[in-house]
């Protein structure tokens, strides 16, 4: 099994986001000739990365990530602003107690290294949501000291194809959507060119539950 852990934002999150992007996609499940989409049911944000493990590891996986998890406080999140990564991933930020994201991240990988699953050796440090790629062959994007009004007049007329991605980045970044709590984190299989589109399948395996300790409740030993 292909593993990871991750939030999911709740429908009414995920839904202010489909509208937010509609228009520029031509239709909530619209394509674009520069950009590869992906479906609204891959949107998650990553805690960490498991890789492919044996079906029989994932109870001391769960194990492993309850003992780790279980003891943060449910926190708020919400999805802001944007990006590119690598002239190629575009991705939809996050607002709020981002630090918790990423303490819980540091947690869920803690769980991999004592459950002895392989993972991502990536920081979790920028946490998002992929939504998505520009297609090969877009070619690289314009330098910032080439811009097209410096241009030879015959070529201004030649728009990069990255271009788009710019605008993107450009419209999304004062995107603010609805803000929720995590309160869980989930185990996720993936099984890559399953879903939609040829894109991944993601089933949730496990659903591991935030529990911090209530200040308020005595200690069972007093």
């Amino acid at each position: 099994m292909r593993l990871f852990a991750a939030v999911w934002p709740p429908d009414d999150v995920l839904d202010h986001l489909d509208l937010a992007l509609a228009g520029m996609r031509g239709g909530p499940s619209g394509r674009s000739a520069t950009f590869r989409w992906s479906a609204r049911e891959t949107w998650h944000l990553t805690a960490a990365f498991y890789g492919e493990l044996p079906d029989g590891s994932v109870p001391a996986l769960v194990a492993a990530l309850t003992d780790e998890v279980g003891g943060l406080a449910p926190y708020d999140l919400a999805l802001h602003g944007a990006g590119l990564f690598s002239h190629r991933t575009l991705w939809v930020g996050v607002g709020g107690q981002v630090d918790e994201q990423r303490r819980l991240s540091a947690a869920c990988a803690r769980a991999g290294d004592e459950a002895g699953a392989w993972r991502d050796e990536r920081a979790r440090d920028r946490p998002h949501l992929t939504v998505a790629r520009v297609r090969p062959g877009s070619g690289p994007p314009r330098r910032r000291s080439s811009p097209a009004s410096t241009a030879p007049a015959g070529r201004r007329g030649n728009v990069p194809q990255e271009e788009p991605a710019a605008a993107f980045v450009r419209a999304m970044s004062v995107y603010d959507g609805p803000s929720w709590t995590v309160d869980s984190v989930a185990l996720v299989e993936s099984r890559p060119g399953e879903g939609r589109g040829g894109g991944p399948l993601y089933t949730v395996v496990e659903q591991v539950p935030l529990r911090a300790d209530d200040p308020g409740m005595p200690d069972e030993a007093g």
